[in-house]
């Protein structure tokens, strides 16, 4: 009897399971045919986009020949209608091209998800259906869209983790839907190869699949695998400040780069090219510089916060960022107890303080002459600085009452050789013309003399108002800095000074900004970039584990609302590391202690841990894991080391057997494949696979270790020497 009931158990699940089959290979087999039916659509939209293409050229063309033929020999209406046609020209062909590289993506994969859903308030079980896509698409004279676009507020939807009950925000408002469907799709080369229908928690199949394959050369966007938590930080309101603090792999520069293209895609009027992206250093910057033009974005300014700065400051003498974080992992302790001085809130007091003195007693007033006669006095020049122009920055002050001084000048001089003129007119009217022939050339020559010395005396004055000349806001912040090297920490100390000084204004205007590494960021920068942008919104992101830079407190990014009072803050938490296996992250913890970090469930090879006595035996192991790594198709691999020295000798016995790159200057490029690295040039990059040579266990390397072993994607091997 038991038996019995044990077979027709088992028969009963071979059953069900064959029909789930079925019914997974049917529904496979229908989204095969929509899949081929939305393909020839697309195909259809490029022909009429290449038709309109080839209507605009011809347009121009005949409109060219028309206008030219006719206005010949009239240049004002030649000089029209080039400035028409080329904007014609420009305007056309950018939204046809634009548009036809977008169906092109389309054509080979369409879309990766689909939602099934009906409205609560709707009373009926009549279904919406929308497909999700990279880039959205509805055929020429319909309204309903073929595909919606990742980044309309509908396709929150597919980043939801549950089914069931859910809303999203549309521009009428809040909108309230039962989902009764949620599918994933494998397309590739315009063929579907699978379909999972799931709730899209971090178990996914597809996140799963997308993240245990290799890593490139290059940051990915993550638009097919983008987590709940994620979608609701990249479709926060344009007009909100977020702060977002985020373990290792949690997602961070790419929830910052999402947040990019769907703030453009919802605000392209008031935002294109008027977003500006700061980065920690040149590697990092072309590491992502892929994600932007993937997801259709052009025109965004990347950059980091070092060469932001030089190019305004038209680029000063500073000390390279190698040299600087040399010096900080040498422990160099006089140069360390200025980096956090310089990085402090009480230095921005120190700043504030010395531009209090400067506005005080910087300039010694003087009266100023024109021959007898006083211009204007002391008095006179301490009202225009202290009561009529008190609200301008002290040095568009001075340039502001010198303007105002030569203006005066200017109205005496022509005054007196008007005066100079008339008396040589009355003379001449006066004399006979005997007097005349004797005394004419006389005269003329007095005349001359006379509007010469006028001009000279001009001249002289404005010498004498040199008391008046601005200095150079570096000159004067040498004097702060005890005229010691520059580093990348006076860079804001010193635009500072000249946004208070100057009243330095960007000449492109900036209405976004990103901040990415944030954590490495001190109050005077962050005061600086708001003030120089006038940005009522920035995307900051950072992880507090990973600040290199040592600091007394907490660190500036956490207490922004204490530095930019007027801005809308909301701070964010992502304890979810989706990049590197389970092992490597509980190892990557201890360094840390922090066990709030909570790693995808993705299992690994253990975390392999050596020790070396000798330089030889570590080169011959670094060379056997290498090849191990190698055979497992890893294609991009990081031997990690401490700093410049360690990189540079590694990185020469290395080279010498096989062919190695080392990323040892900021300005190289990482393009794949093998590399030795310092550990603060691999801040943001990701690896398959990382050897991490750990130089030391001293307590203040905690968070550098933690860093170097949070690149590693795949396999960690950490070689003690």
């Amino acid at each position: 009897m038991f038996l019995r009931k044990v077979l027709l158990l088992e028969n009963n699940e071979f059953t069900l399971e064959k029909e789930l089959e079925l019914q997974k290979q049917l529904q496979l087999s229908l989204e095969s045919t929509k899949l081929s039916e939305v393909i020839e659509q697309i195909n259809k939209e490029i022909i009429v986009y290449i038709n309109k293409r080839k209507d605009v050229t011809n347009y121009i063309e005949d409109y060219r020949k028309k206008t030219i033929e006719e206005y010949r020999d009239d240049e004002d209406k030649l000089i029209e209608y080039f400035d028409h046609e080329r904007y014609v020209k420009e305007e056309s062909f950018k939204n046809i091209d634009t548009r036809l590289k977008e169906l092109n993506v389309l054509s080979v994969s369409p879309y990766f998800g689909r939602v099934d859903f009906n409205e609560a308030d709707s009373g009926d079980d009549y279904n919406e259906i929308i497909y999700v896509g990279r880039f959205g698409m509805t055929p020429e004279g319909e309204y309903e869209p073929l595909i919606v676009d990742w980044r309309a507020p509908v396709s929150s939807l597919f980043y939801a983790n549950r089914l069931g009950e859910n809303s999203y925000s549309a521009p009428a408002g809040k909108i309230t839907v039962d989902i009764k469907l949620k599918r994933q799709f494998v397309i590739k080369k315009s063929k579907l190869v699978g379909l999972f229908d799931s709730a899209l928690d971090v178990k996914d199949d597809i996140l799963q699949l997308v993240l245990s394959s290799n890593t490139s050369a290059k940051l990915r966007d993550i638009i097919m695998t983008i987590q709940e938590e994620q979608d609701k930080l990249i479709r926060q309101p344009k007009d909100k400040t977020i702060v977002v603090d985020g373990v290792a792999g949690s997602g961070k520069t790419t929830i910052a780069l999402h947040r990019v293209s769907y703030l453009l895609y919802n605000h392209r009027d008031t935002l294109q090219d008027k977003v500006l992206i700061l980065g920690p250093n040149s590697i990092f910057m072309e590491y992502i510089g892929t994600v932007l033009p993937s997801l259709g974005e052009v025109g965004v300014k990347q950059t980091t916060f070092r060469n932001f700065s030089m190019k305004i400051l038209n680029d000063p003498s500073v000390q390279d960022f190698k040299t600087y974080m040399e010096k900080i992992l040498r422990e160099d302790n006089e140069f360390i107890a200025d980096a956090g001085r310089k990085t402090s809130l009480d230095y921005l007091n120190t700043l504030n303080d010395f531009i209090h003195k400067l506005d005080l007693s910087y300039f010694n007033y003087k009266e100023v002459n024109y021959f007898d006669q006083i211009v204007i006095d002391k008095k006179e020049i301490d009202e225009l600085f202290n009561v009529h122009y008190k609200s301008m920055p002290l040095f568009r002050r001075s340039k502001k009452v010198k303007r105002i001084i030569f203006a005066k000048l200017k109205n005496l001089r022509d005054e007196r050789v008007r005066s100079i003129k008339r008396d040589y007119k009355e003379k001449l009217r006066s004399m006979s013309k005997a007097e005349l022939d004797l005394f004419d050339t006389s005269l003329d020559m007095a005349r001359k003399n006379n509007i010469r010395e006028a001009v000279i005396e001009v001249m002289r004055a404005k010498k004498e108002m040199s008391w008046l000349n601005n200095p150079s806001c570096i000159d004067l912040y040498n004097e702060i800095n005890c005229k010691k090297e520059l580093t990348q920490d006076d860079l804001a100390p010193i635009l500072y000074l000249k946004l208070k000084l100057e009243g330095l204004a960007l000449k492109e205007e900036i209405k976004h900004v990103i901040i990415d590494e944030a954590q490495d960021y001190s109050p005077i920068q962050f005061l600086v970039i708001q003030e120089l942008t006038r940005c009522s919104s920035l995307t900051i992101v950072g992880d507090s584990n990973q600040r290199l830079i040592p600091l007394d407190g907490t660190i500036p990014m956490l207490k922004l609302h204490e530095i930019l009072p007027s801005l809308n803050i909301e701070y964010f938490n992502l304890f979810k590391s989706y990049r590197s296996t389970k092992e490597i992250m509980e190892y990557a913890n201890q360094y840390i202690g922090d066990n709030r970090i909570v790693p995808l469930v993705r299992n690994g090879e253990k975390v392999l841990e050596k020790s070396f006595d000798s330089e030889e035996a570590l080169i011959i192991e670094i060379n056997k894991t290498l090849q191990t790594f190698r055979d497992k198709e890893y294609e991009n691999i990081a031997v990690l080391c401490r700093d410049i020295e360690k990189t540079e000798e590694i990185g020469k016995n290395l080279k010498s057997k096989e062919y190695i790159k080392l990323l040892d200057e900021e300005d190289l490029i990482y393009n794949g494949g093998t590399v030795v690295i310092p550990s603060y040039f691999a801040k943001g990059l990701e690896f398959d696979a990382v050897i991490l040579l750990q130089g030391s266990q001293n307590s203040k390397d905690r968070k550098l270790n933690y860093v170097m072993a949070t690149r590693a994607l795949h396999e960690l091997a950490v070689y003690k020497i």
